[in-house]
């Protein structure tokens, strides 16, 4: 008995031990281009499951200044059993009528039963940065079979990076970047996800990639400014206040996160804020004898805390032990 009983007791000691997520948290096995994520909820598969975009960071291009390969994009899908380990699981499918070519930056959000999805899409494949820019909605009861749910008519022809939130004053809050409008993040409210009226920038700076949600009793809006995070803060998500730092300013410490770090998503878990991000491998010392490296992408994953009243992230601690977090259930 006093063996079975010291045994138990190993377990459970074993299980409490943290365990550090890698660095990255994970990379595309086939175009090595993995980016824009963002995590919901498989209730079906009782899985957490991550969707993004996936570059072609592995197409060599005659031109250095040719961007196609971040055309002609699919959207992958890689998913977890345990919270820290992930894996490819295909890519997703969805109808040719309402999109295109070229697909970015996914956002996705579980209401009232139905996975609703904003999509980024860029027709045709271009090698500058040209092009219209739309978002389009699609709907989902298994995140796999997507139905045509209608074009976002957001007053520019060049829209893209769409997040979501059921606004507190009711109905649905959109924020969004405006390349047209001089890449300002800019918000529109609707009351049934079909119109959309847009209400002016939420931030004067220029930006991409906003992501909202609650933490801590307020609203945030992180966003990516190319060199750190912008963040916002409010008590109502329609009044906001700009924290002064700038997260993820600079370049990491350790391999594969030695970049900027880029487009954040974050989910709230039991409290606890996490951020995923990516990262160009530009730092690596692959990019040293390989002029076309810098084009892959990973995703990394760090913590948020709350400090003074504002957020930080640490990218150079050990990242965060998903595993009760985001373990399948």
């Amino acid at each position: 008995m006093r063996f079975v009983a010291l045994f138990l007791l190993v377990l459970l000691i074993g299980c409490a031990t943290p365990e550090p997520a890698p660095r990255p948290l994970y990379r595309d096995p086939v175009l090595d281009g993995a980016a824009d994520v963002s995590l919901v909820f498989n209730r079906g598969l009782k899985r957490w499951e991550m969707f993004y975009t996936n570059r072609r960071a592995t197409l060599r291009l005659d031109d250095p200044k040719d961007v196609s390969w971040v055309h002609a994009t699919p959207i992958g899908i890689a998913t977890t059993d345990d919270g820290n380990h992930w894996r490819a699981a295909g890519e997703a499918k969805f109808p040719a009528e309402c999109t295109g070519a070229t697909l970015w930056a996914p956002e996705i959000q579980d209401f009232d039963g139905v996975y609703h999805l904003w999509l980024t899409i860029v027709p045709g494949v271009h090698k500058s940065w040209t092009g219209e820019r739309r978002i389009e909605h699609l709907t989902s009861t298994d995140l796999r079979n997507w139905t045509c749910a209608g074009k976002a008519d957001l007053g520019s022809p060049k829209v893209i990076d769409a997040s979501v939130i059921r606004a507190p004053q009711g109905g649905w809050r959109m924020w969004f970047k405006d390349e047209q409008g001089g890449s300002k993040l800019k918000v529109a409210d609707s009351p049934d996800m079909k119109t959309w009226t847009v209400r002016g920038p939420v931030s004067q700076l220029p930006g991409e990639g906003p992501t909202a949600f609650q933490f801590a009793g307020k609203w945030w809006l992180v966003a990516d400014l190319w060199k750190g995070l912008l963040v916002l803060r409010s008590d109502d998500a329609e009044h906001w206040q700009e924290q002064p730092t700038r997260p993820l300013a600079g370049i990491g410490e350790h391999p594969t996160d030695r970049a900027k770090g880029q487009h954040p998503g974050v989910t709230v878990v039991d409290g606890r804020a996490y951020l995923f991000y990516f990262t160009h491998q530009s730092g690596e010392p692959e990019a040293k004898a390989d002029d076309r490296w810098h084009q892959r992408t990973v995703i990394q994953a760090a913590e948020m805390k709350l400090q003074d009243g504002w957020l930080t992230v640490d990218r150079n601690a050990p990242p965060p032990d998903l595993r009760s977090a985001f373990k399948a259930r």
